[in-house]
């Protein structure tokens, strides 16, 4: 072989090894979010759920490519977005939003409103709160978050009372009164607790009634979505607090707030809903610091 065909060999393949490495590092970055304008990617507890479709078309005919990633853990869904592997998430309210921030020194921040979701009573054997008899056993979910929420409804409900009104941090340890008996049970379980007949009726959050079968005609007593006390539980799409300002959170919300995705969400949740297109990104910053400051204090 002569020295200018090896020369020549030399060079087609530094050529051919710059080409790979650029194809193969240009295939890396296309694994994780970034900035890039023209994409987001997203992290749901289910990215399979029909609504997905529609925002990815709504966000096609916008120049942006949706990803939406399923990750059924929650923690990890705002880990992704902290570590810079997701964009941004859309799962969680405001109070899970604060305890993960607190608990983990979380940047995380709420960009939009989406929607608040009810925390229903069920029993299959009265058809009102009112007969409920004393001493009734009433299964409520055991996580922090909705076990104060659940104690709220309770008293709303008429049947039990919390010292100075209680707030989105109740426990159990603040009842002054109670006209029933809990049972605090794991989330997943509380449709189980209502049919297996260890409580005659329970607290229970719109995903799990849907997948247990819990028809609407079984709610006794259901929260008025428009009470102020419920801000805490308002959903939002959350990102990183260095990444608040970007152009594509605008795109998506407004895709999300549009008739079709609105529709298909509704429809999801058999009209078990409130769109809350009011709240600015603004306000639910305001709220969530609220909600981390007397987390803070609480936790001493």
């Amino acid at each position: 072989m002569t020295s200018r065909t090896t020369a020549r060999l030399a060079t087609i393949l530094s050529a051919s090894a710059a080409a790979l490495l650029f194809t193969l590092t240009g295939c890396a970055g296309g694994s994780s979010a970034g900035d890039d304008s023209s994409r987001i990617v997203l992290g749901a507890d289910d990215g399979n759920e029909a609504h997905w479709t529609v925002l990815k078309q709504k966000l096609a005919d916008e120049g942006i490519d949706l990803e939406v990633r399923t990750i059924n853990d929650g923690v990890q869904l705002n880990q992704g977005v902290q570590d810079g592997e997701l964009d941004v998430n859309l799962f969680q309210h405001l109070i899970y939003l604060s305890q993960f921030n607190v608990e983990n020194n979380g940047t995380l921040v709420p960009v939009g409103a989406t929607a608040v979701y009810p925390l229903a009573l069920y029993s299959e054997q009265y058809g009102d709160v009112k007969d409920l008899p004393e001493g009734a056993t009433v299964a409520i979910p055991n996580n922090p978050t909705n076990l104060a929420r659940g104690l709220l409804n309770l008293q709303t409900a008429g049947l039990l009372t919390l010292k100075d009104g209680g707030n989105a941090l109740s426990t159990p340890a603040d009842i002054e009164t109670t006209k029933v008996e809990l049972l605090p049970v794991d989330t997943n379980q509380t449709v189980t607790a209502l049919k297996d007949g260890s409580a005659q009726a329970a607290i229970v959050n719109n995903t799990q009634a849907q997948k247990g079968g819990l028809g609407d005609e079984l709610i006794i007593f259901k929260e008025d979505l428009d009470n102020p006390q419920l801000a805490p539980y308002i959903n939002a799409f959350v990102t990183r607090d260095d990444k608040k300002d970007d152009p594509r959170w605008e795109k998506l919300i407004a895709a999300y707030h549009s008739p079709e995705v609105e529709e298909a969400v509704s429809e999801l949740n058999q009209g078990n809903l409130q769109f809350k297109t009011e709240w600015t990104a603004t306000q639910l910053q305001d709220e969530l610091t609220s909600l981390e400051d007397a987390l803070k204090a609480q936790n001493g």
